[in-house]
């Protein structure tokens, strides 16, 4: 089944018009890099696949679920790293991923643990924590209970190098293992190694649908007008 169908979808803020009528789909085992400038509607998007926008028009659904008639049921398949993430200050790490483990009814906190690289401080409070950090913890509690879809706004940013190839590969093995990614970024040199696909937005528009082994066309969009 078709992981994300977004269909002739609009988002409307009064007279500002953000999406202007995008469709596309991402199929499970695809990895599709979310580029475009800053105000492209990239974010915009995301919360509406996520559900914390509704469309003013058109139709997003996930695995078969709409998202506007079914929110829970959507999000419950879905894996998000905001791009600010929110999380309860008052645990620890460890903590953090025992309870969306726990939440989701499945999880390996061992796994999760390894993948935020933070050692010892896994038992300091995340109050306590840098914004990479924060963002690592995050990342390791969206992708804990292997969701079907992953949905990434800017959540490498901060991050250092290794700790984002860490992440970079954990999200190649969730796609080889057959989830759906996707990675909101403004870094095209991220997507290299591991998106399957590059979708450009700008000015609320689909400008660029195309195979990631054409990723030097879409970066010569990129500062284009």
């Amino acid at each position: 089944m078709t992981a994300i169908v977004v269909q002739d979808v609009h988002k409307q803020f009064g007279r500002f018009e953000a999406v202007k009528g995008i469709s596309f789909t991402v199929q499970p085992g695809e990895f599709i890099g979310f580029v475009g400038p800053n105000g492209a509607g990239k974010s915009t998007t995301i919360k509406m696949l996520t559900g914390q926008l509704m469309p003013t028009a058109g139709t997003v659904t996930l695995g078969g679920v709409s998202v506007a008639a079914d929110p829970n049921a959507a999000r419950a398949q879905v894996g998000y790293v905001p791009e600010e993430p929110k999380m309860y200050d008052y645990l620890n790490a460890r903590e953090m991923l025992e309870f969306v483990a726990e939440t989701r009814g499945k999880g390996d906190v061992g796994w999760a643990l390894e993948l935020t690289g933070l050692g010892r401080d896994a038992e300091r409070l995340i109050q306590e924590y840098s914004q990479g950090m924060r963002r690592k913890t995050a990342i390791a509690a969206a992708m804990i209970a292997e969701p079907p879809v992953l949905i990434l706004d800017e959540s490498l940013n901060g991050l250092d190098p290794p700790s984002a190839a860490r992440v970079l590969r954990a999200l190649d093995q969730a796609r080889a293992d057959g989830a759906a990614v996707l990675l909101s970024t403004h870094v095209l040199d991220t997507l290299e190694k591991v998106a399957t696909r590059i979708i450009m937005l700008r000015g609320g528009q689909i400008i660029a649908d195309r195979p990631a082994d054409q990723l030097d066309e879409v970066r010569g969009l990129f500062g284009a007008h």
